[in-house]
């Protein structure tokens, strides 16, 4: 059975974390000057350094782990399937052989279409919850750039060096924690329009 595609969403969390701390490098000693009305946001931050993000990624681990822990028992007795029949070999009869050949293959089938439905169902159920954040965010954003007196707030993705004091997600992180501190969920199933 093919490697666990699983695995991605825990890289992805990790990479989260990882875009985070790199956006913290040391920058020049002169940044130069506070651009007036010019704001950064860094959303991977934000899902990174926020507690519901935090949280979120918390889960996702506990989750992806869950859906290993269900996977397991099929790689195990698909593996000793396909070594009996190989340690047998020639000494089965044809029949046999053929029919434990296709009940493997049918083994392998349901695995692999149950390691696909619980893949999409993480990866859905991630996509929710960062919905989730992005919904919480959206009226914090917007009302920090009115406190700011922000005309362009730029995503701190696109910028490569810039004053830290035109950064804004520190604040947006904090109101974030008051508004959201956590989020709390199980995983998905997803909807049948979403499949398609």
């Amino acid at each position: 059975m093919k490697a666990l595609t699983l695995g991605a969403l825990a890289i992805v969390a990790l990479a989260a974390t990882a875009t985070g701390a790199s956006a913290q490098t040391n920058g020049p000693a002169n940044p130069g000057p506070v651009i007036p009305g010019v704001c950064v946001y860094f959303n991977q931050r934000l899902l990174a350094q926020s507690t519901a993000g935090a949280a979120v990624q918390a889960r996702m681990q506990q989750l992806t782990q869950e859906v290993q822990g269900e996977l397991a028992p099929y790689a195990t007795s698909i593996q000793a399937e396909a070594q009996a029949l190989q340690a047998a070999g020639a000494s089965l009869p044809a029949a046999e052989r053929q029919t434990r050949g296709q009940a493997l293959q049918a083994r392998v089938q349901e695995a692999q279409q149950l390691e696909q439905t619980r893949d999409a169902e993480l990866r859905y159920t991630l996509a929710t919850q960062r919905q989730a954040i992005s919904q919480a965010v959206e009226p914090i954003l917007v009302a920090v750039y009115q406190e700011k007196g922000c005309g362009l707030m730029l995503d701190r993705e696109s910028v490569f060096i810039m004053n830290p004091a035109m950064d804004v997600t520190d604040t947006v992180i904090q109101r974030l924690n008051t508004a959201l501190p956590s989020l709390t969920f199980n995983r998905l199933p997803v909807p049948a329009q979403t499949q398609q």
